[in-house]
């Protein structure tokens, strides 16, 4: 049996064995991992096109039906992880849970931190903004604090769909569940470049929609399908480098839903604001203090040393040290 080269049950089971205390990866493990990811992440894009329907993606009715299938596919999402868990003979220490983020230890700086890092990096757009806003930083609480505009937006399809679920469903399938799959295989550093792939590859169902409904030309469509690939693999990497710092899957969620609130910087925008040197000197300084802060709003001494992820990895990374 040792000298097969095959992958299988029995082989993964012998080696896993911890020398020195490391985390030995059996042979075939990436293939498995891989295969699972893609396989989850299909899942998850065709549980979008079940229902059969003529009507736009931002139509009510298919809002809710595609809510319906999303939710049935992320909550068995954690079958996958467990499946692959048993089919390897991986091992752990921390829980099926823990290693997908939800867990409490470290949970109010996974709040908190993650989410500061992210509004830093969009100082530019926030300061815009609030150049922009009618309203006075007094109004802004006091809606804030207003329950019937908390019901209208739970009550609108296209805020829940982007602020709630989608942040919800993809970082829980996306992060949470493909992480601790490949960082066994690959290590934290390539694992949080490895996950993006699949989350990028899985947006471009958009692209069926736009030439569906004919939104546009075909090179402006390709043209968008590109950039929208690039931004969210870059955006995949981002919050997949918080989930394994952190160890946690609320932070990710609460970056995903910010910055799908804040859309993308509009920096041509920035460069005809009446305050252009306000306003651009505020977004090279976000990008410097994002930069300055990255490691340490993410060390994972807040969070609990070793963050469960990091747990899985065949050699210490520096990623996971504090």
């Amino acid at each position: 049996m040792a000298e097969e080269e095959e992958f299988s049950p029995n082989l993964l089971t012998d080696g896993m064995e911890r020398s020195n205390g490391d985390f030995v990866p059996p042979d075939g493990l990436c293939w498995v991992s891989v295969l699972s990811c893609l396989l989850l992440a299909c899942s998850y894009v065709g549980s979008l096109y079940v229902w059969k329907s003529d009507l736009p993606r931002d139509h009510p009715t298919v809002i809710k039906r595609r809510f319906t299938s999303v939710l049935i596919v992320s909550g068995l999402s954690p079958l996958f992880v467990w499946a692959w868990r048993e089919f390897t003979g991986v091992r752990t220490v921390p829980s099926l849970l823990a290693l997908m983020g939800i867990r409490f230890e470290g949970l109010i700086p996974a709040i908190i931190l993650p989410l500061m890092l992210t509004m830093v990096l969009f100082l530019g757009p926030l300061t815009q903004l609030a150049m922009d806003c009618p309203w006075s930083f007094l109004d802004g609480i006091r809606v804030a604090l207003d329950p019937w505009f908390w019901m209208l937006c739970f009550s609108d399809m296209r805020w829940l769909r982007n602020q709630v679920v989608a942040p919800l469903t993809e970082e829980l399938v996306f992060r949470a569940c493909m992480l601790p799959m490949l960082v066994p295989c690959a290590g934290p550093l390539a694992a949080i470049f490895t996950c993006p792939l699949f989350f990028g590859v899985a947006h471009f169902h958009h692209v069926i929609e736009l030439l569906r409904f004919r939104q546009g030309t075909l090179s402006g469509i390709f043209l968008s399908a590109v950039f929208q690939f690039s931004y969210t693999a870059v955006f995949g990497a981002y919050t997949a480098f918080l989930f394994v710092r952190t160890g946690h899957l609320m932070g990710p969620v609460l970056c995903h839903s910010f910055c799908n609130y804040m859309g993308f910087p509009a920096v041509s925008t920035a460069m005809e604001h009446p305050h252009r040197f306000v306003v651009l000197s505020s977004y090279l300084m976000g990008v410097l203090l994002f930069l300055l802060f990255l490691f340490p709003f993410t060390d994972p001494s807040y969070y609990g040393l070793p963050t469960p992820v990091c747990t899985l990895t065949s050699s210490p990374s520096s990623l996971c040290l504090s």
